[in-house]
């Protein structure tokens, strides 16, 4: 019985060494074919190419028109009458224009603010009181866009139409007779939107640079040597630091005012 017992786990063992034997460990009966490892690498499945983006081309910007060789005709540069004329751009500014309220009231003139639309929005309290001390208000653009007269006609309409909107937000009712452009960088097309919307074409006669930092003492003799009978002065009242302007005005309102009077324009 022992010896059976051992002849059957060696006749076991032979058909496993010989290949007879399933991989779950039972035996193939005799003849059965025997299963056959494939050598042939899986297809790989395919990976989607993704769709390409559409892209977006930016239509080109408009090629601006050239400034003409010199300024046009038609540009309100004199008062017309012996008394002078002040105009303060580029504000309403909280840090410069009330400082400047305060000294034209102090020598009882009037002036005309040459405001930024934008600026207007954001200070709509400033441009009230300018038009509640008796002061004028002009159209100086939306963000004072230097090339703003050498832009497509529509473009040039929605600036100046969006800063009146803005200067009549503040102070309903309000008239903007006049319209500035920056830099005095004009053209006839300028010209003729500004006109259209009723507004007067507002340069000047004397221009300080006081944009540029000069000293106090600097701006009041350039305004005391260039001024003339109906001059209108350039000077500021935004777009950075005033402190010199606003230093020199006293001595320079004081001396156009002995010599030829202040006036507001008409």
């Amino acid at each position: 019985m022992q010896a059976r017992a051992v002849l059957a786990s060696v006749l076991a063992m032979a058909l496993v060494l010989s290949g007879c034997a399933q991989p779950d460990g039972t035996i193939a009966p005799a003849g059965a074919p025997q299963p056959v490892e494939s050598t042939t690498p899986p297809t790989p499945t395919p990976t989607p190419t993704p769709s390409p983006r559409p892209t977006r081309t930016k239509p080109p910007k408009p090629q601006l028109r050239p400034l003409p060789a010199k300024l046009p005709a038609g540009l309100r540069r004199n008062t017309g009458v012996r008394p002078v004329a002040l105009t303060f751009d580029d504000g309403p500014s909280p840090a410069w224009t009330p400082k400047v309220l305060d000294q034209l009231r102090a020598a009882r003139v009037t002036a005309t603010f040459c405001v930024v639309g934008r600026e207007a929005q954001r200070h709509p309290d400033l441009i009230r009181r300018i038009v509640r001390e008796g002061h004028q208000l002009c159209n100086h653009s939306w963000r004072h866009d230097l090339d703003l007269a050498r832009r497509p006609v529509a473009e040039i309409r929605a600036d100046l139409v969006r800063t009146n909107k803005a200067i009549q937000a503040a102070a309903p009712g309000t008239p903007v007779t006049f319209y500035r452009q920056p830099g005095g960088r004009w053209t006839s097309e300028v010209l003729g939107v500004a006109k259209d919307l009723g507004m007067r074409p507002l340069h000047w006669a004397v221009d300080p640079r006081d944009w540029d930092k000069p000293t106090a003492a600097t701006i009041a003799k350039r305004v005391r040597n260039a001024a003339r009978r109906g001059s209108i002065v350039l000077l500021h009242d935004g777009g950075g630091d005033r402190a010199a302007t606003l230093a020199a005005c006293p001595q320079l309102i004081a001396d156009l005012k002995h010599r030829f009077g202040v006036a507001r324009l008409s």
